[in-house]
């Protein structure tokens, strides 16, 4: 029943419409900003290796502290142009309403990316939001471009193993 509110029902999708359009703002305007502003990712990197999550004197997240040191610090140029470019095609995403799960999802990596780095900021609040477009599915879509892209996507998938 609650999955059907979610999945299926077009007053939920105008919900969905309504967040998807405050995220996606959310997101372009941060990317926006990121890229016109002269974005360098190399001291938020060196400071959440530097100094990582920590709880009764552990790292919470060494896996993730690994990553930033081994791959992410020393690509930092990549991650420089990467991190803004992802926050502008979530941000389209949401807002376009076209693969709108896919968008939903990267922003929660996104996300939880700060988080792991020990940026609480909105990040949660974000998150939680995110889920709900993420539960709906294609409703959250619907009036969107998903109502046009996630049929032809689905032809194209079931012709192709016929053919």
């Amino acid at each position: 029943m609650i999955s059907d509110l979610f999945r299926t029902n077009k007053y939920a999708a105008f919900v969905w419409l309504v967040l998807r359009l405050y995220l996606g703002i959310t997101w372009l305007t941060l990317g926006i900003g990121k890229m016109t502003s002269g974005f360098d990712a190399q001291g938020f990197l060196s400071n959440a290796v530097a100094n990582p999550v920590m709880r009764e004197g552990s790292m919470v997240y060494p896996n993730y502290v690994a990553f930033l040191d081994n791959v992410a610090l020393p690509y930092a140029d990549i991650i420089n142009v990467v991190i803004p470019f992802g926050e502008v095609l979530v941000g389209l995403g949401l807002i376009v309403g076209v693969l709108t799960s896919y968008a939903a999802f990267f922003a929660i990596v996104m996300n939880m990316s700060f988080l792991m780095a020990g940026t609480v900021s909105a990040n949660p609040w974000m998150i939680a939001l995110t889920f709900f477009l993420l539960v709906a599915g294609a409703n959250a879509g619907r009036f969107g471009g998903d109502r046009w892209v996630l049929p032809y996507i689905r032809n194209k998938i079931v012709r192709d193993r016929h053919a």
